[in-house]
């Protein structure tokens, strides 16, 4: 059903649909299991169908032209160093100061070195890899020392009793309020008026989340490199399945290392917080190291320093290999048009040096950020960048009117407006709890918390996505077939949004859609990989065939290359001996791009995810 506003065309079903979304996360969307749901069940599959390997190039397909892609693009690595490789940097050498006593700066020396290396040599099947392996290995740890946790605090009922009596002597003895635990500690909805994470800002906070697990290019690029849609869909269940875990394995851990050890890990005299762990904002930061430390025996000690270091390392690669293909891919084939794969790919391992040099110059302003605790500045931050692009992509899924002058127009209105707050903000620092000191942040700063920020910046861009698209003329529904919701099944060819544009309408197509000349060469080329497909009658003779078969063989036989080049291919990950297999590569292609399902196992992933939202609102209402 259309109806008509304003001489535009507005697709009814899709505002529905909208609409529904944006209730359901204000009603229910309070967990990160649900959005992973929304993402294996909603966002993926349009991902896939539409043929995309970044989030900038979805947009690039989505809307046409350059800008937006390389907005996204520039975008996405000052997200990643200021809230992703600056933070993992700082967590990682916290751990190494506190277990190894070691100066923080030799700590990210060697992090640094270690996960740089990595990342140029391994790649993205490293990552995964290593991912899978210290998984395993870290969720065993992480079970055995809650056990031993609770064992030592006397069990879930004694933790809940000695939490609020976990005050340190300087509170005790002193004269303000500084060290008190919070009231409502057992509770995730907080009061309105809590600094921190009021009730009313969860709803920001879901903002934030569904950029990053629907939207980000680290999270993304881990289900689109599935074999298949269900194989892609099963992982993004599985992670929301162990995404119900770190309330037991990581929240009341932390509230038992506050109990034993209340004078470290629940510091508020900023001359003791500086002598424990080099801030005078507070040492909750040291909470699980000091667990570790502390409790697990000598032998499981190790394993577990070992393993939380190398997955710190990992999730640095993960988050390099992410930023060098988005550099490569969607920034340097604009600068260098005509660049050759070896080129990018060099080019993407370089450009990991630069992220890290970057990243190194941002982390004193972590280190003397607010509170001292990471969750708080990684949300702080993601609150004045992600909601616009957020708005984006949930308008751009759902709403076929949207355009390239609407979306471009709400990421530039909403970036200024984040990154005026954000200068605001980081220009002043607030005095240590107690100090006499008067706060010179700006009371419109103190008063409107960063996730009430965030749903404001979030309905601000999608206002001026809907007014200025409104404003501007639509694109053609052709340009659009398998980049939205409704188009995901779509069979017809999809035509190029910038030739469109430009009048040439003529069958210029893109590759990934039915009945294109790509897509055809495709079949022939799996036709002749396997030999039981019918294929075209073969009328050679034998001769013909023998002597066709010594030509392909000469033509087809590499020279070998020298024994540096071999040895710098190895380095990044090049192998010649292999060039032919990149048809091999190609012809997956066709695979993937199907959002097709077995039926049973369409049901399965069904009812595992019904199973999951059902566990996850248990979770929310126990502890509501």
């Amino acid at each position: 059903m259309v109806e008509s506003f304003g001489g535009t065309n507005l697709h009814v079903g899709d505002i529905v649909v909208i609409a529904a979304y944006f209730i359901f996360v204000l009603v229910v969307g309070l967990w990160t299991t649900f959005i992973l749901i929304l993402m294996a069940f909603v966002f993926l599959p349009v991902y896939i169908s539409s043929g995309i390997f970044t989030m900038p190039q979805y947009l690039q397909y989505r809307f046409g032209g350059i800008r937006i892609q390389v907005y996204l693009a520039m975008l996405t690595q000052l997200m990643y160093i200021f809230t992703k490789i600056s933070a993992d940097i700082y967590s990682g050498a916290i751990f190494i100061e506190q277990s190894l006593n070691w100066d923080i700066y030799s700590a990210i020396t060697l992090l640094l070195s270690v996960a740089a290396v990595f990342t140029i040599a391994g790649g993205l099947t490293a990552v995964i890899w290593t991912d899978f392996i210290q998984t395993i290995i870290m969720l065993v740890g992480a079970f055995v020392l809650m056990v031993i946790s609770f064992q030592e605090v006397g069990g879930f009922n004694a933790m809940v009793e000695k939490y609020p009596q976990a005050i340190p002597n300087s509170t005790l003895h002193g004269n303000d309020t500084c060290g008190i635990p919070r009231s409502d500690y057992m509770n995730l909805f907080r009061d309105a008026s809590s600094g921190d994470l009021p009730w009313p800002g969860i709803l920001g906070l879901n903002i934030n989340s569904l950029w990053y697990w629907c939207s980000d290019q680290l999270m993304v690029q881990r289900a689109l490199a599935g074999r298949t849609y269900t194989h892609g869909k099963a992982g993004i269940l599985l992670c929301g399945y162990l995404k119900l875990l770190p309330v037991f394995l990581l929240v009341f851990p932390g509230m038992i290392a506050r109990i034993l050890f209340t004078e470290t890990v629940g510091c508020a005299d900023p001359d003791i917080c500086m002598e424990v762990c080099g801030s005078s904002t507070g040492c909750s930061n040291i909470a699980y190291p000091t667990l570790v430390l502390n409790l697990l025996p000598a032998g499981a000690r190790g394993m577990m320093i070992a393993v939380m270091l190398a997955a710190l390392m990992s999730s640095l690669t993960s988050i390099f290999n992410s930023s060098s293909t988005i550099f490569a891919m969607d920034m340097w084939t604009h600068i260098r048009k005509k660049a050759s794969e070896f080129e990018i790919l060099v080019v993407g391992r370089l450009f990991v040096i630069v992220l890290v040099v970057i990243s190194l110059l941002w982390i004193p302003v972590i280190k003397a950020s607010q509170g001292s605790q990471l969750f708080v500045y990684i949300q702080e931050i993601s609150s004045f960048l992600q909601p616009p692009l957020c708005a984006v992509f949930v308008l751009g899924l759902f709403w076929h009117r949207l355009n390239e002058k609407g979306a471009f127009s709400a990421l530039i209105v909403g970036f200024v407006t984040g990154i005026i707050r954000f200068a605001v903000q980081y220009s002043y620092q607030s005095p240590p709890c107690g100090s006499d000191e008067p706060d010179p942040t700006p009371a419109i700063v103190k008063n409107f918390n960063y996730l009430y920020f965030s749903i404001f910046l979030c309905a601000l861009s999608t206002i001026v996505a809907v007014v200025v698209t409104l404003l501007t003329d639509p694109v053609d529904d052709k340009c659009i077939q398998r980049l939205t919701w409704s188009t995901r099944h779509s069979k017809e060819p999809r035509v190029n949004i910038d030739d469109w544009l430009a009048g040439r309408t003529d069958g210029k197509q893109d590759a990934q859609i039915n009945g294109s000349q790509e897509n055809n060469e495709l079949k022939d080329m799996k036709a002749k990989k396997d030999p039981t497909e019918k294929t075209e009658v073969d009328t050679d003779s034998p001769k013909e065939k023998e002597a066709d078969v010594e030509k392909n063989q000469t033509v087809e036989t590499p020279a070998k290359p020298s024994i540096p080049r071999r040895a710098f291919n190895w380095i990044c990950g090049i192998d010649d001996a292999n060039k032919n297999q990149l048809s091999e590569h190609q012809i997956e292609v066709q695979d993937m791009l199907s959002i097709e399902e077995n039926p049973c196992l369409q049901k399965l992933t069904a009812f595992l995810a019904a199973l999951l939202a059902v566990c996850a609102a248990f979770v929310i209402g126990f502890f509501a």
